[in-house]
């Protein structure tokens, strides 16, 4: 037996042939049948010649091997069914992402969708983040008088330098200096107080820039908020304190300035005087004296002591709700000097809704 040799793929000699489907142009010339050399197609159209019925003269081969379609279809079904599975959960993780990054239109808020976080987002409602964001806000202000000097706090509310404290911080002050967080130190002019409310707004002198506080809504306060307290308590700068919000409309009588409390009207730094005030008839830390003021105050268990006054109640969003403004501190009776002990959580603060009606008052300095 002979062997015949011939291209795999071609069709015996003995076999009525069917044309090849060749992927080249056809122009029915007779062909010759040249052996395949292996050469790569080039994409250039051929020519072929028309098949001559002469042993070996077969249509030349496809630059690749010719695949059944009846047997590409399952495999090309196949990768169509994965395509489009991937396709389902690509496009619902995109949209997932989507969500998360707060993008697309179904991002919406009654849809579901998480907004991206920030780390001060991310420390909002501890107290470590309030008082992160708050206490370069946050200032002690040294006031000195015929009486002495003071120790008391305020609160920045612009960036060229307001400050709103208690009046009794600053009350028959003859000078007043303010330290910021940073340490950096400011002299401070006296823009208008108001004595019935116990407020006061100095500004700095050729400030610029600064950190300012939030004012919130103190109509929003619940008994139970929790609450921080910034301030500096004996000259302790930007010390913080934390509690709840114990009570709300304190009726806390004052003195309106420190004539009428023989020169005790202001937080006396390591003198064991404090701002005197009166609560169910009583009086607490002092003689009030005649010139007296009431206010309806947010009390507080948050730590307060003297120098305190003047500094912020902060909600956990970090928005000012109170200027602290009185605390109860029993005498100490082993020391036998009347000097204060320490806070016993009964603190009192302006509602900040109060300081915002009366800002514009301040700073006109009509109720000086």
């Amino acid at each position: 037996m002979t062997e015949n040799l011939r291209p795999s793929g071609a069709h015996s000699t003995d076999q009525d042939p069917t044309p090849y489907a060749s992927p080249y142009a056809y122009d029915g010339t007779a062909h010759t049948g040249t052996a395949y050399d292996g050469t790569a197609y080039d994409g250039t159209a051929h020519t072929g010649t028309a098949y001559d019925g002469t042993a070996g003269g077969y249509p030349p081969p496809p630059p690749y091997a010719p695949t059944s379609r009846r047997r590409a279809k399952r495999p090309v079904a196949l990768l169509a069914a994965v395509a489009l599975a991937a396709g389902v959960i690509g496009g619902g993780t995109a949209t997932l992402v989507g969500q998360l990054n707060g993008e697309g239109s179904g991002a919406t808020g009654s849809g579901g969708a998480v907004n991206g976080t920030t780390v001060s987002q991310s420390s909002k409602g501890t107290v470590s983040g309030v008082a992160e964001a708050v206490s370069p806000a946050i200032v002690e202000i040294g006031a000195a008088s015929s009486a002495g000097r003071s120790t008391g706090s305020g609160v920045v509310i612009t960036g060229d330098g307001e400050i709103v404290t208690n009046n009794h911080v600053i009350s028959g002050a003859q000078q007043i200096q303010v330290t910021l967080s940073t340490g950096r130190t400011y002299t401070a002019d006296v823009v208008g107080t108001d004595p019935d409310k116990d407020l006061a707004l100095i500004k700095l002198r050729n400030a610029s820039g600064l950190k300012t506080a939030t004012l919130g809504d103190s109509s929003q306060v619940k008994v139970g908020d929790q609450v921080v307290a910034i301030g500096s308590p004996e000259g302790l700068t930007g010390t913080v304190t934390s509690g709840i919000v114990s009570a709300l409309d304190r009726d806390v009588t004052v003195a309106k300035d420190d004539s009428g409390s023989s020169g005790q009207g202001q937080d006396r730094q390591g003198g064991g005087q404090q701002w005197p005030f009166e609560f169910g008839g009583q009086q607490f830390n002092g003689d009030t004296g005649e010139e007296t003021t009431t206010y309806k105050a947010l009390q507080t268990d948050a730590s307060l002591n003297p120098g305190n006054s003047g500094g912020a109640l902060i909600n956990m969003d970090g928005e000012i709700i109170g200027i602290n403004s009185a605390m109860y501190a029993p005498s100490s009776s082993a020391s036998g000097s009347g000097s204060a002990a320490g806070s016993v959580g009964l603190g009192f603060a302006i509602p900040v809704n109060t300081l915002k009606a009366d800002l514009d008052t301040l700073r006109a300095g009509d109720g000086s």
